[in-house]
């Protein structure tokens, strides 16, 4: 299945894949930040956005329709459940990935054993039965608790709500299989297997994926660094565009790569 794509910019690929119940069109304040370097693609996922819904409701379902729809190689750039994508895309296909920025993303979003820094599974449980009676508001609680705590949360939660519904409403289903792809996936122990340099960005606020789970997540890659971005929450793109493009763009630089023979600095 071919997923819905926009592209722009020059220079080498990078993709982005936005966030649970959203689209592309979240990434319209942050990607004219790096296309004067990157040629973008924003990616929608199965029943978001523009792209259709086929029922297919396994992560790596979602991953192998990304991969078949955007550049190949190209460095990927994930958000929230867009990271948890990206990192699967990176070890299921190790050559088209080329390097990979997590933006509040974990390879274990919810707590078990051993790692107690990360949302309840009855959190997500909870979003998933009230989906059911009024997906609406349940969205908009969710955009909510992303904001929580963090500095401009106003601001960051109005350009959250209007980018919502601007390309069509999700799929429900899509949405449901989203929260179970959330709640279920840990690739805490497959993330050793990454082969490409890796970068952690986190909220220093964020209270979704919290700076300590992102601190326990860096150890487990083979070549990882982690930046926290000062008063953001779980979206710093949004509340601290030009600080995050700044970073990701230090860590995918081509020119640094070759001057200082790696891909981070």
């Amino acid at each position: 299945m071919k997923l819905y794509t926009q592209t722009g910019g020059d220079g080498p690929d990078l993709v982005l894949v936005h966030g649970w119940g959203l689209h592309g069109g979240i990434w319209d304040e942050f990607a004219p930040l790096l296309e004067s370097v990157f040629r973008i693609t924003r990616v929608d996922l199965p029943g978001h956005g523009r792209s259709h819904w086929d029922g297919r409701w396994s992560l790596d379902d979602w991953v192998d329709a990304a991969l078949g729809s955007v550049p190949a190689p190209a460095a990927w750039l994930g958000w929230s459940l867009g990271a948890l994508v990206a990192t699967r895309a990176a070890l299921r296909a190790p050559g088209g990935v080329t390097a990979l920025a997590s933006i509040a993303g974990s390879p274990c979003f919810v707590r078990r054993p051993g790692w107690q820094s990360a949302m309840l599974p009855e959190l997500l449980e909870t979003f998933a039965a009230e989906l059911e009676t009024d997906y609406s508001r349940t969205l908009s609680r969710f955009l909510a608790l992303q904001v929580r705590g963090s500095e401009h949360s106003g601001v960051v939660l109005r350009l959250l709500r209007s980018r919502l519904l601007a390309h069509g409403e999700p799929v429900t289903a899509a949405l449901r299989a989203g929260l179970d792809i959330l709640r279920d996936t840990d690739l805490r122990a497959a993330v050793a297997g990454i082969g490409c340099p890796v970068l952690l960005v986190a909220g220093e606020r964020d209270t979704l994926v919290p700076v300590a789970a992102a601190r326990a997540a860096v150890a487990l890659y083979p070549d990882a660094r982690l930046q926290v971005i000062d008063g953001a929450g779980h979206a710093p793109f949004i509340a601290r565009p030009r600080v995050t493009a700044t970073v990701v763009h230090d860590f995918l630089d081509p020119r640094r790569a070759r001057q200082t023979g790696q891909w981070h600095g």
